[in-house]
Parts: C-alpha cells; structure tokens; sequence
C-alpha cells in the first residue's frame, strides 16, 4: 500500500520507519495507524530487513493522538486479510470503543510491534507522548536525544494509557514509578528517561540516528534466526517464573544448535573467516 503519513525506507538491511506528518509533531491519526500496521507485516516478511529503527519527521517523535482530528482519530479501514475488522466510527458519527475495536486498532498496532521478527529501535527525536510512548514499550530498544520528552497525560483527559501502556510500562518499570508517571500525566526529560530505565541511552539529536544505525548494524552482522529466535526466548519468558523461562530457552537452544546458522557460525570461526548466515 502507499504510505501518506510514513516513510519507509531500508538501506543495509536496516529499515527505517519515520512518522511523517512534521507540521502536526507527528501527531497520530488512524491512517498512520494502519500504515504501520502494515508497515510492520511488510518487514517481517522481508528477508532483507534485518532491524529496524522508528523515528519522527521534523521537531518531534509523536505528539500523542491528533485529537483536531475528531472522532474519527483512531478510526481504520477493514482490509482484505482482516474482514472481521469493522471501522471505529458508527453510522449515527459515535466511536466503538468495544474491546474488539480496541483490540484490532491500537492494541493490534503494539502487538505487531512487539511481535516483530526484526530488532526493533525506537529513535526518539522529540517529544513524545501518549500514543507516542505507548507504541515504544512494544519496541526492543528505546534511544533519546538529549531535546527529548515523555508524557502519559491521559488521565487528564478522563482515560488512561490504553494498547498496552499500563502493563508494558508497569512491566518495565515496576509498579510505582508507572503509576507516578500515569497518574501525574507528568512530562519528564530525557535524563530523567534514562535514570528510570524508559531509554536505554541519550545522545545529541544530531547524532542520534547514526547512534541508532550503529547498534543495529552490529546486531544485524550476526546470526539472524539467533537474533530472533533470542528475542523470542526473552519476550516469551520474561513475565514466567523461572522455571518456565528456562524451558523456552532450553527448547530454543535446541532449535538452533540443529540450524544451518549455527554449523556455518562455528564452522566460520574456526577458519577464522566472517560467518555467512543465510537465517535457517
């Protein structure tokens, strides 16, 4: 499908998203919605994706929802894999606010982020809020520049972080620094981020998406079934009892050392040569 409100493009195997409406901050709208939903399904199934980095067009990340827009914000398209998607908007101009269209809209978004096969690397350029920090707690990594901001202000607009921005957040930073952040609907810094582990890293916005790049070229070097399937076994064990998690890594590592990557990686570094992966 042609993007409107992205940019997608991939050079060295590292795809880079961009939200692209600059003059509204990025604000999102359901038609960006649905072209990173699709946007994503696209680099999954792209064997020369192997990471990926999501950043903003101009002065900011993503301003939250584009509440200008009206209703029909968050509103998207039935498509032709997804029948049973019905639009948000109702006929009397009301929006269904039902567990299924939440489901399918913004909580289909996040789950097909989180559930990307590719390293995901959220750049943050600017200010980011709502939507726009709810969407990178589904991401792998999160790097700010130093001008960067994060607000969950949905509280005092009556609802509260949805498509996952109560849990992922609880998730990674434990219950009482999510609840201060939700329920003050306060704006912190990007130093701020890095202290309570939001991002990973800060460094200067004009250095910000070569920083990104550099990560992911080194990851995107080694084996890309290990890297998948590395991020599997962490995702899918990480909220289990111990026990549990070392199962999948058990069951994983198995699936590997029986893999194709894994004969030609220590094949490789016996002959003392770079490892050819082909992902099998």
């Amino acid at each position: 499908m042609p993007y409107q409100t992205i940019l997608y493009e991939v050079a060295d195997n590292i795809l880079t998203i961009t939200l692209n409406r600059p003059e509204k901050l990025n604000a999102f709208t359901g038609e960006m919605m649905n072209e990173m939903i699709d946007a994503f399904g696209r680099a999954d199934a792209d064997d020369s994706v192997r990471a990926i980095i999501v950043t903003g067009a101009g002065r900011g990340f993503c301003a939250g929802a584009d509440l200008s827009a009206g209703a029909n914000t968050f509103n998207y398209e039935t498509r032709e894999d997804r029948p049973d998607r019905k639009p948000l908007m109702k006929p009397d101009g009301t929006v269904d606010w039902s567990h299924e269209s939440i489901r399918d809209g913004g909580g289909l978004l996040t789950l097909r982020i989180f559930d990307c096969l590719k390293p995901v690397i959220a750049a943050v350029n600017g200010p980011a809020v709502g939507v726009g920090v709810t969407m990178q707690l589904a991401m792998d990594i999160r790097l700010a520049s130093e001008n960067a901001r994060f607000g969950l202000p949905e509280v005092s607009l009556g609802i509260l972080p949805g498509f996952g921005g109560t849990q992922r957040l609880t998730r990674l930073l434990g219950r009482a620094r999510a609840k201060e952040l939700i329920f003050t609907g306060d704006v912190i810094d990007a130093a701020k981020a890095k202290e309570i582990g939001l991002v990973l890293d800060v460094v200067p916005l004009s250095n910000l998406l070569a920083h990104a790049r550099a990560a992911l070229e080194r990851i995107a070097k080694k084996g890309p079934l290990a890297v998948r399937r590395a991020k599997e076994a962490i995702d899918r064990g990480a909220d289990l009892e111990l026990a549990d998690g070392l199962t999948i890594e058990r069951e994983v590592f198995s699936d590997l050392f029986n893999s194709a990557d894994r004969r030609e990686g220590m094949k490789a570094f016996l002959e003392k040569r770079p490892p050819v992966f082909t992902g099998r």
